[in-house]
């Protein structure tokens, strides 16, 4: 379905000459419709600086066969950060053909358990030695990005899977809470984008949810991949082994775009992602009383200055860690004091040995620390800003000792093998037998049924908002939350584990049952979010879906979700990631629901929703384009295809980079939907020559005005690439005046061409001698174009 508003988007023919001649701007002009252009400040280079552009520099540059489209830099290859996804399963879902089982170990990845880190100050102590002035924090979170070998789960059926992409998320017990705010009201403009004024803390730069700051990041990482690709050296070494990416595969920017939407999930009462499943304790062997400090810490997390806010379940795992010196302290002393640990807390311990002394890149046995991917936006553009004004050139990043480096992945793995995943486990499993079975039977439905109608106008979707609920149920509705104890929020827990256990089927089941529990109790963000999962958990089934099940759930949840987010609530940035992940599972499932993937990323781009900017609008606009590209026709003449919609959605996101002046972007789109008209019209031979010395087959638009279009964005492109791109500071100036017309563009439009895509401006010209003739027939506007008869027999 294409929008109403989708013919103003093309500009209109008579803005621009004929489409069989194109003028050379000079270099003080701006391009046609580059209305909305957006410059950052010169930025300082250095090494620093482009380790952290590093993911989606690579990936711009080749598309990989295999693995993350913004992959952890790995440091040495065949170390232990190369932990190793291949040594166990991805997810175990066949991905359909054009589609990528990436994205969605992306998506199950971005709702990890969320375990915080409390320490004693002699652990602090210990980090700052070690070069972490972020603390234990900031040492563990790598390591829990990437479980290494296979985690084994099971399912409510007593069915066990193992699987390769798990992961948990370190946070710090503060983190995505802002105490300023009151849950349901204020707390969603804190997580929607507004900004407080001062010096942000730590927790508050961990806590993602801001669209403005995630789009900047991306933002950032386009305009030094625009920058960084003007790089003749880098072109020549891999244009024989760059790969051409998928007419379907996503760019590292879209890859980033949602990484960085789950990052930093905010503490919100309707959804517990972000609830701690459980909390680590540490202090170290130099404690003068390391039990009493245990207790301390505990207290803290409990009831003291680290308390979460009262609709938090507090009944959560507590796991303690003692770290030894394994300099100077004494390894008998430790391990009488980790047996007394056992004995007083149980088995959930761990002793930790580490070096406490700095590690620098020329020791031996030295490891870079490895990058954290899931970090928040607001987190990123600090390091970025941190980096972009610091004088030093050298990358900070500090380095750890092989023996400290598999000592944290032993006890990273023995966290999650041996006490969350069972902590999960059965606490699901107590849940639903005693909570969720009792609903799913008669007496449960009858008590729905009693509430249902006790409770005036609960199915009318325009109600007002509720000022009051019914006497017997368990929604504050002044507050905005169900009582952690309520059965309500346990089964919320429940439906949010089985999720994060890959248990999709009981999380549906129990999604669908809250659905109907807070629609009758009008808490209108719980009912949002329940619709939402539930979307999400049965396109994440391997089950197939028919199309009727599409049309009448899986969309009916998507379409709830978004208009309870985005207009009751204003919360897009919830309403972005359930209409974007949606639109990603939707896409996966083949080309039976590519007009449904289709249909919402136009959604989330409308005008009227305010979900993006500029920048997410191109990304969603190639999103769309992809989606209809993966719709395959049927029989030779490929009837039922897309091809032509993709083609359109790929110029018209070509044309919103031109507005953003990314003409890297923007070429690349341009030259995909060439490509996908080609394949559905007859090729007519110009006289253009690509860098190979052939002949360049250009597609013949079906209307004059789609021509001129695609040329103007052509032109546009040719601008920018004349004002930005320069050989050694050296301007540019066209060869022919104001009036001439260039009939053939010249190959000296690109000083540093990109060898690996095929140029819209062609290869490098040869050095000519200065009396040498054009290198391409020009002639002036007023010149008669025509074939003059020589006389020649």
């Amino acid at each position: 379905m294409t929008p109403s508003n989708d013919a103003s988007s093309f500009r209109s023919p008579a803005m621009y000459d004929s489409a069989a001649s194109i003028r050379l701007p000079k270099r003080g002009e701006s391009p046609t419709g580059m209305g909305r252009s957006t410059t950052l400040p010169s930025r300082r280079s250095n090494s620093s600086l482009h380790s952290l552009y590093a993911s989606t520099i690579r990936s711009s540059t080749s598309i990989p066969s295999s693995g993350s489209a913004t992959p952890t830099a790995s440091v040495i290859p065949g170390s232990v950060f190369s932990p190793g996804r291949q040594n166990g399963t991805q997810s175990p879902m066949n991905a359909p053909v054009g589609g990528s089982d990436e994205l969605r170990s992306l998506i199950l990845r971005g709702f990890a358990p969320h375990v915080a880190v409390h320490t004693s100050k002699d652990v602090d102590d210990i980090m700052h030695e070690k070069g972490f002035s972020g603390g234990f924090l900031e040492l563990l979170r790598p390591f829990g990005e990437s479980i290494p070998g296979k985690v084994a789960m099971i399912d409510s059926v007593r069915v066990t899977r193992a699987w390769g992409d798990f992961a948990i998320r370190f946070v710090a017990p503060t983190d995505g809470f802002k105490s300023q705010a009151v849950p349901g009201r204020s707390s969603l403009e804190g997580t929607n984008g507004t900004r407080e004024s001062g010096r942000p803390s730590s927790h508050t730069i961990r806590t993602g949810g801001d669209l403005g700051q995630i789009e900047e990041v991306v933002e950032r990482h386009l305009q030094y991949s625009e920058e960084y690709s003007n790089s003749p050296v880098e072109d020549y070494l891999n244009h024989k082994t760059a790969s051409q990416p998928a007419e379907t595969s996503e760019s590292p920017f879209y890859t980033l775009f949602l990484k960085r939407t789950l990052s930093g999930i905010p503490l919100v009462p309707f959804e517990t992602f972000s609830h701690p499943v459980s909390c680590v304790l540490a202090i170290s062997s130099r404690h003068p009383s390391p039990i009493e400090e245990l207790r301390r810490l505990y207290s803290s997390t409990s009831g003291g200055d680290y308390r979460l806010p009262q609709w938090v379940h507090q009944d959560y795992l507590r796991y303690y860690v003692l770290i030894h010196d394994d300099e100077e302290g004494d390894i008998a002393k430790s391990n009488t004091l980790f047996e007394q640990m056992k004995r007083h807390f149980g088995l959930h311990c761990h002793l930790l040995r580490l070096k406490p002394n700095r590690c620098i890149p020329s020791d031996d046995d030295s490891v870079e620390h490895p990058k954290c991917e899931w970090i928040s936006a607001a987190e990123e553009l600090a390091k970025i800003e941190k980096r972009e004004t610091t004088d030093d050139i050298e990358d900070p990043t500090p380095y750890l000792y092989d023996s400290d480096v598999t000592a944290l992945r032993t006890f990273t793995r023995e966290l999650v093998v041996q006490s969350i995943i069972p902590h999960m486990e059965r606490m699901a499993a107590q849940w639903n037998e005693h909570i969720a079975s009792r609903r799913r039977g008669i007496s449960g439905r009858f008590m729905s049924l009693s509430k249902r109608a006790w409770t005036p106008f609960s199915s009318s979707r325009t109600s007002s908002s509720p000022t009051a609920s019914s006497s017997s149920s368990n929604y504050d509705s002044l507050q905005g939350f169900y009582r952690p104890e309520a059965p309500e929020a346990l089964m919320r827990k429940l439906a949010d584990f089985s999720f994060m256990l890959r248990d999709f089927k009981l999380a549906l089941s129990t999604y669908t049952l809250l659905i109907t529990d807070f629609n009758n109790d009008q808490a209108m963000l719980h009912y949002a979010a329940a619709n939402e999962m539930a979307a999400l958990s049965a396109l994440m089934s391997t089950q197939p879906i028919s199309s009727k099940t599409r049309t009448e759930n899986i969309d009916n949840w998507l379409e709830t979700a978004l208009y309870n987010y985005n207009t009751r609530s204003s919360s897009p940035y919830h309403a972005l990631r359930s209409t974007a992940l949606g639109l990603e599972l939707l896409r996966l499932r083949g080309s039976s629901a590519a007009d449904d993937a289709a249909r919402w990323g136009q959604r989330i781009i409308d005008a009227n929703a305010k979900l993006v900017g500029g920048v997410g609008t191109a990304l969603f606009q190639e999103r769309i384009s992809a989606c209809y590209a993966a719709r395959r026709g049927v029989g030779s003449m490929q009837l039922g295809s897309r091809r032509r919609k993709a083609g359109m959605w790929a110029a018209l996101a070509a044309d919103e980079w031109i507005k953003l002046e990314k003409p890297m972007q923007a070429e690349k789109n341009l030259d995909r939907a060439k490509a996908f008209y080609a394949s559905r019209r007859p090729l007519i031979t110009t006289a253009n020559m690509d860098k190979e010395g052939e002949k360049e087959a250009i597609p013949l638009m079906p209307l004059k005005g789609m021509q001129e279009f695609l040329d103007a964005v052509y032109n546009d492109i040719v601008y920018l690439k004349f004002k930005y791109h320069r050989h050694d500071g050296e301007e540019l100036e066209s060869e022919v005046g104001e009036a001439a017309v260039v009939e053939e563009v010249s190959e000296t439009l690109d000083i540093a061409p990109r060898s690996h895509r095929k140029s819209l401006i062609g290869g490098v010209v040869p050095a000519v001698q200065m009396d040498a003739g054009p290198l391409s027939p020009i002639r002036a506007k007023g010149e008669e174009v025509g074939f003059k008869d020589d006389n020649f027999e």
